[in-house]
C-alpha cells in the first residue's frame, strides 16, 4: 500500500483529533455504513448513473478500511495476497469458471 497515502489519512486524522473515535468497532461500523451508502446508488436500478458519487463512496470505505488495517498493523498487501490464495484454493478454475457458486456448493 502507498505509504503517502496511508500517512495522509493518518495526518487529516491527527489534525482532526478524531483517533479517539476510531475504535476498531466504530470503523468496522463505518465500513458497513459507506458500503451501504455505495449500496444505496444503485437501489432503483442496476447501473448508478452518478461516477462520482461512486468514487466518493469507494473513497469512505477504503478509507475506513485502511485505517482499520493500520489499526491493527496489518499489511494491506500482504492480506489481499494472502486472501487471493486461500481465494484460488476454494474457487479452483475448473469448477468456478463462469459460475457464481458460493465455494461451499462445490464441495
Amino acid at each position: 500500500m502507498n505509504k503517502e497515502i496511508i500517512e495522509n489519512i493518518k495526518a487529516f486524522v491527527k489534525e482532526r483529533d478524531w483517533e479517539q473515535f476510531h475504535t476498531s468497532e466504530n470503523l468496522a461500523k463505518s465500513i458497513s455504513i459507506e458500503a451501504n451508502e455505495l449500496l444505496e446508488l444503485f437501489q432503483w436500478s442496476s447501473d448508478a448513473k452518478n461516477v462520482d458519487r461512486i468514487k466518493d463512496e469507494l473513497a469512505d470505505i477504503f478509507i475506513y478500511s485502511i485505517l482499520l488495517a493500520n489499526k491493527h498493523g496489518l499489511n494491506i498487501e500482504q492480506i489481499i495476497l494472502e486472501k487471493i490464495e486461500l481465494n484460488k484454493k476454494r474457487y479452483p478454475k475448473d469448477k468456478a469458471k463462469g459460475n457464481a457458486k458460493k465455494y461451499t456448493e462445490f464441495m
